[in-house]
C-alpha cells in the first residue's frame, strides 16, 4: 500500500507502464491532477520486459489477488514463493534454481527496474 491513501486508490485501479499511464493521464483528469500516482505507476512497471509477481501476505490491509491481477501483475502466496526463492540464498543478479529455472534477483527493486539503456544519452 502507498503511504498516501489517494495515490494508493489510484494505483489500485490503473494499469502500469509508461504508455498505459500516459494515455490514462490524457483521458483521466483525476490521474492528471495527481502525477505522483502516475510516477508510481511508471516506476513500478517492467515496461513489458519481464513479469512481476506480488506476494503481499495475508494481512487485512494487504492487496488482494484481484487488485494485483487487475493492474496486470501476477499474484502468488508469499509462503510458497519465499520457500522456493529464499532471499537468504539468492545473490543479486542471475541465479539458477535447483529445478533449472534461471531468474534475475534484485534485493532492492527501488534502485531502478524502470531504467533501461535506450533512455540514456551517451
Amino acid at each position: 500500500m502507498a503511504e498516501d491513501k489517494e495515490i494508493d486508490r489510484l494505483i489500485r485501479n490503473t494499469l502500469h507502464g509508461t504508455p498505459a499511464t500516459l494515455k490514462f493521464c490524457e483521458e483521466n483528469e483525476e490521474l492528471r491532477n495527481n502525477l505522483s500516482a502516475a510516477a508510481h505507476l511508471i516506476h513500478g512497471s517492467s515496461e513489458g520486459r519481464f513479469s512481476i509477481t506480488y506476494c503481499p501476505g495475508k494481512g487485512k490491509e494487504n492487496l488482494t489477488q484481484a487488485e494485483i491481477e487487475n493492474v496486470g501483475f501476477k499474484y502468488a502466496d508469499i509462503d510458497e514463493i519465499t520457500a522456493k526463492y529464499d532471499p537468504a540464498k539468492l545473490k543479486d543478479g542471475y541465479n539458477t534454481m535447483p529445478d533449472g529455472e534461471d531468474i534475475f534477483y534484485i534485493s532492492n527493486p527501488a534502485l531502478g527496474l524502470w531504467a533501461f539503456k535506450d533512455r540514456f544519452k551517451y
